[in-house]
Protein backbone atom coordinates (compact mmCIF):
# COMPACT_ATOMS: atom_id res chain seq x y z
CA UNK A 1 0.00 0.00 0.00
CA UNK A 2 1.22 3.40 -1.08
CA UNK A 3 2.57 5.48 1.78
CA UNK A 4 -0.02 8.63 0.93
CA UNK A 5 -2.51 5.69 1.59
CA UNK A 6 -1.64 4.60 4.73
CA UNK A 7 -1.10 8.30 6.09
CA UNK A 8 -4.71 8.63 5.71
CA UNK A 9 -6.31 5.75 7.71
CA UNK A 10 -4.25 6.66 11.25
CA UNK A 11 -7.23 6.71 12.73
CA UNK A 12 -7.44 2.77 11.96
CA UNK A 13 -4.01 1.08 13.70
CA UNK A 14 -4.27 -2.24 12.31
CA UNK A 15 -5.46 -1.14 9.26
CA UNK A 16 -2.33 0.15 8.46
CA UNK A 17 -0.70 -3.21 9.38
CA UNK A 18 -2.79 -5.48 7.51
CA UNK A 19 -3.26 -3.21 4.12
CA UNK A 20 0.84 -2.68 4.02
CA UNK A 21 2.87 -5.42 2.14
CA UNK A 22 5.19 -6.02 4.15
CA UNK A 23 6.86 -8.94 2.13
CA UNK A 24 7.52 -6.51 -0.19
CA UNK A 25 9.74 -4.34 2.21
CA UNK A 26 12.88 -4.80 3.93
CA UNK A 27 14.82 -4.48 7.16
CA UNK A 28 18.23 -4.63 8.13
CA UNK A 29 17.72 -9.00 7.73
CA UNK A 30 16.10 -9.11 4.65
CA UNK A 31 11.76 -8.82 3.79
CA UNK A 32 9.78 -7.26 6.75
CA UNK A 33 7.67 -10.08 6.94
CA UNK A 34 8.19 -10.51 11.14
CA UNK A 35 7.62 -6.84 11.19
CA UNK A 36 3.77 -6.71 11.27
CA UNK A 37 3.77 -9.46 14.19
CA UNK A 38 5.88 -7.06 16.14
CA UNK A 39 4.47 -3.96 15.76
CA UNK A 40 1.32 -5.76 16.97
CA UNK A 41 3.55 -6.70 19.81
CA UNK A 42 3.66 -3.39 21.10
CA UNK A 43 -0.20 -3.45 22.43
CA UNK A 44 -0.81 -6.97 23.53
CA UNK A 45 1.06 -9.49 25.64
CA UNK A 46 3.46 -9.11 29.04
CA UNK A 47 5.22 -5.93 28.90
CA UNK A 48 8.22 -8.16 28.09
CA UNK A 49 6.67 -9.06 25.14
CA UNK A 50 6.11 -5.41 24.31
CA UNK A 51 10.28 -4.77 25.11
CA UNK A 52 10.92 -7.36 22.47
CA UNK A 53 8.77 -5.61 19.97
CA UNK A 54 10.59 -2.43 20.42
CA UNK A 55 13.79 -4.29 19.75
CA UNK A 56 12.25 -4.86 16.75
CA UNK A 57 11.99 -1.34 15.61
CA UNK A 58 15.51 -0.34 17.17
CA UNK A 59 17.31 -3.66 15.40
CA UNK A 60 15.65 -4.32 12.49
CA UNK A 61 13.30 -1.86 11.50
CA UNK A 62 16.41 1.03 12.21
CA UNK A 63 19.28 -1.08 12.49
CA UNK A 64 22.42 1.04 13.23
CA UNK A 65 20.50 4.21 12.60
CA UNK A 66 19.73 3.29 8.84
CA UNK A 67 16.60 3.47 7.35
CA UNK A 68 14.33 1.20 5.21
CA UNK A 69 11.67 0.58 3.01
CA UNK A 70 9.99 -0.87 6.11
CA UNK A 71 10.75 1.95 8.36
CA UNK A 72 8.20 4.39 6.86
CA UNK A 73 5.17 2.55 7.45
CA UNK A 74 5.97 1.26 10.83
CA UNK A 75 6.75 5.09 11.60
CA UNK A 76 2.91 5.33 10.45
CA UNK A 77 1.92 2.59 12.93
CA UNK A 78 3.60 3.90 15.64
CA UNK A 79 2.25 7.89 15.03
CA UNK A 80 -1.24 5.93 14.78
CA UNK A 81 -0.86 3.72 18.66
CA UNK A 82 0.53 6.47 20.62
CA UNK A 83 -2.41 7.89 21.66
CA UNK A 84 -3.62 4.14 22.95
CA UNK A 85 -3.78 3.75 26.59
CA UNK A 86 -1.95 0.64 26.67
CA UNK A 87 1.25 2.42 25.50
CA UNK A 88 0.90 4.42 28.84
CA UNK A 89 2.20 1.32 30.49
CA UNK A 90 5.68 0.38 31.61
CA UNK A 91 8.24 -2.12 30.47
CA UNK A 92 11.90 -3.42 31.07
CA UNK A 93 14.87 -1.92 29.36
CA UNK A 94 15.82 1.39 30.70
CA UNK A 95 19.28 2.13 32.08
CA UNK A 96 20.43 -0.24 34.64
CA UNK A 97 17.52 -2.00 34.28
CA UNK A 98 14.75 0.27 35.22
CA UNK A 99 11.28 0.32 33.79
CA UNK A 100 9.98 3.13 31.78
CA UNK A 101 6.98 4.08 30.00
CA UNK A 102 6.69 2.37 26.56
CA UNK A 103 5.12 5.91 25.16
CA UNK A 104 8.51 7.42 26.19
CA UNK A 105 10.02 4.26 23.91
CA UNK A 106 8.09 5.29 20.90
CA UNK A 107 9.23 8.74 20.76
CA UNK A 108 12.66 7.97 21.60
CA UNK A 109 12.39 5.82 18.39
CA UNK A 110 10.02 8.47 16.05
CA UNK A 111 12.66 11.08 16.81
CA UNK A 112 15.91 8.46 15.88
CA UNK A 113 14.42 7.84 12.62
CA UNK A 114 13.70 11.84 11.52
CA UNK A 115 16.93 12.59 12.92
CA UNK A 116 18.27 11.07 9.79
CA UNK A 117 16.65 12.72 7.25
CA UNK A 118 17.87 16.29 9.19
CA UNK A 119 19.39 19.14 7.56
CA UNK A 120 22.37 17.55 8.88
CA UNK A 121 21.90 13.90 7.01
CA UNK A 122 21.34 15.63 4.44
CA UNK A 123 24.21 17.57 4.63
CA UNK A 124 26.46 13.94 4.79
CA UNK A 125 24.48 12.71 2.27
CA UNK A 126 25.75 15.41 -0.03
CA UNK A 127 29.30 15.55 0.99
CA UNK A 128 29.67 12.12 0.20
CA UNK A 129 28.32 12.56 -3.19
CA UNK A 130 24.78 11.87 -3.23
CA UNK A 131 20.96 12.95 -3.44
CA UNK A 132 18.50 12.44 -0.73
CA UNK A 133 16.04 11.69 -3.77
CA UNK A 134 18.07 8.56 -4.75
CA UNK A 135 17.09 7.16 -0.94
CA UNK A 136 13.29 5.94 -1.48
CA UNK A 137 12.95 5.90 2.93
CA UNK A 138 15.03 8.97 3.08
CA UNK A 139 12.10 11.22 1.20
CA UNK A 140 9.22 9.41 2.55
CA UNK A 141 9.91 10.00 5.70
CA UNK A 142 10.37 13.33 5.36
CA UNK A 143 7.12 14.12 3.87
CA UNK A 144 5.55 12.33 6.80
CA UNK A 145 7.39 14.77 9.46
CA UNK A 146 4.24 17.41 9.60
CA UNK A 147 2.05 14.45 10.75
CA UNK A 148 4.43 13.43 12.80
CA UNK A 149 4.94 16.38 14.61
CA UNK A 150 0.87 16.92 15.28
CA UNK A 151 0.94 13.34 16.72
CA UNK A 152 4.11 13.86 18.96
CA UNK A 153 3.06 17.76 20.24
CA UNK A 154 -0.32 16.23 21.86
CA UNK A 155 2.47 14.86 24.31
CA UNK A 156 4.21 18.28 24.96
CA UNK A 157 1.73 18.74 28.92
CA UNK A 158 1.80 14.98 29.25
CA UNK A 159 1.40 14.39 33.18
CA UNK A 160 4.40 12.10 32.68
CA UNK A 161 7.49 14.17 33.07
CA UNK A 162 9.93 11.53 31.24
CA UNK A 163 6.82 11.11 28.31
CA UNK A 164 6.86 15.31 28.64
CA UNK A 165 10.58 15.09 27.65
CA UNK A 166 10.59 12.61 25.07
CA UNK A 167 8.11 14.36 23.09
CA UNK A 168 10.25 17.81 22.95
CA UNK A 169 12.83 15.34 22.21
CA UNK A 170 11.42 13.83 19.26
CA UNK A 171 9.78 17.22 18.10
CA UNK A 172 13.29 18.64 18.22
CA UNK A 173 14.41 17.16 14.74
CA UNK A 174 11.48 17.30 12.80
CA UNK A 175 11.50 21.08 12.88
CA UNK A 176 14.03 20.96 10.51
CA UNK A 177 11.11 20.61 7.72
CA UNK A 178 10.64 23.87 6.14
CA UNK A 179 6.45 23.00 6.98
CA UNK A 180 7.56 23.17 10.03
CA UNK A 181 10.15 26.15 11.10
CA UNK A 182 7.71 28.05 11.97
CA UNK A 183 7.15 26.44 14.94
CA UNK A 184 10.69 26.59 16.75
CA UNK A 185 9.97 30.01 17.87
CA UNK A 186 7.02 28.92 19.91
CA UNK A 187 8.94 25.62 20.81
CA UNK A 188 12.19 26.47 22.17
CA UNK A 189 10.96 27.98 25.44
CA UNK A 190 9.62 24.30 26.49
CA UNK A 191 12.94 23.54 25.11
CA UNK A 192 14.55 25.38 27.00
CA UNK A 193 12.92 25.32 30.58
CA UNK A 194 11.57 21.40 30.18
CA UNK A 195 14.41 19.71 27.95
CA UNK A 196 17.23 21.54 28.29
CA UNK A 197 16.87 20.48 32.32
CA UNK A 198 16.07 17.31 32.45
CA UNK A 199 17.78 14.48 34.05
CA UNK A 200 18.65 12.39 30.72
CA UNK A 201 21.83 13.52 29.64
CA UNK A 202 20.59 12.36 25.39
CA UNK A 203 17.94 15.11 26.08
CA UNK A 204 19.89 17.82 27.29
CA UNK A 205 22.49 17.59 24.40
CA UNK A 206 18.67 17.08 21.74
CA UNK A 207 18.06 20.59 23.65
CA UNK A 208 21.24 22.13 23.28
CA UNK A 209 21.72 21.39 19.70
CA UNK A 210 18.10 22.10 18.45
CA UNK A 211 18.35 25.68 20.44
CA UNK A 212 21.57 26.47 19.19
CA UNK A 213 20.54 25.19 15.38
CA UNK A 214 17.02 27.84 16.10
CA UNK A 215 19.29 30.52 16.32
CA UNK A 216 18.38 30.59 20.33
CA UNK A 217 21.20 31.25 23.03
CA UNK A 218 23.05 28.20 24.12
CA UNK A 219 25.84 28.78 26.00
CA UNK A 220 24.47 29.08 29.80
CA UNK A 221 23.46 25.08 28.87
CA UNK A 222 26.77 23.93 27.55
CA UNK A 223 28.14 22.84 30.46
CA UNK A 224 25.00 21.36 32.40
CA UNK A 225 24.00 19.46 29.10
CA UNK A 226 27.82 17.16 29.33
CA UNK A 227 28.19 16.74 25.92
CA UNK A 228 29.96 13.50 24.86
CA UNK A 229 28.79 13.06 21.24
CA UNK A 230 26.25 13.40 19.03
CA UNK A 231 23.08 13.75 20.16
CA UNK A 232 21.14 10.92 19.93
CA UNK A 233 24.93 8.54 20.86
CA UNK A 234 23.08 6.69 23.83
CA UNK A 235 20.71 4.36 24.42
CA UNK A 236 17.36 3.63 22.18
CA UNK A 237 18.72 6.77 20.27
CA UNK A 238 21.48 5.18 18.50
CA UNK A 239 24.92 6.83 16.53
CA UNK A 240 26.19 8.31 13.90
CA UNK A 241 24.07 9.06 10.63
CA UNK A 242 24.67 5.86 8.77
CA UNK A 243 25.08 7.22 5.38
Amino acid sequence: MAIKDVAGSLSDPLALIKQTDWASLEHAFGPAEDTPAALAGLLIGAPEARAKAVAHLNDPVHHQNSLYSATVPAALYIAAILSDPRTDTLMPGGEEGQWYPLRQALLNWLGSITDEVGLDAEATLLRLGFSPEEYPAFTELRAIRPMLFHTVSTFFQDANPTVREAALAAAVPLLDAPELTHHQAGLAPLVHSVLATSSNRVYRAIAVDGLGAWGEETASLVEQADLGGAPWAAGTFGGDPPF
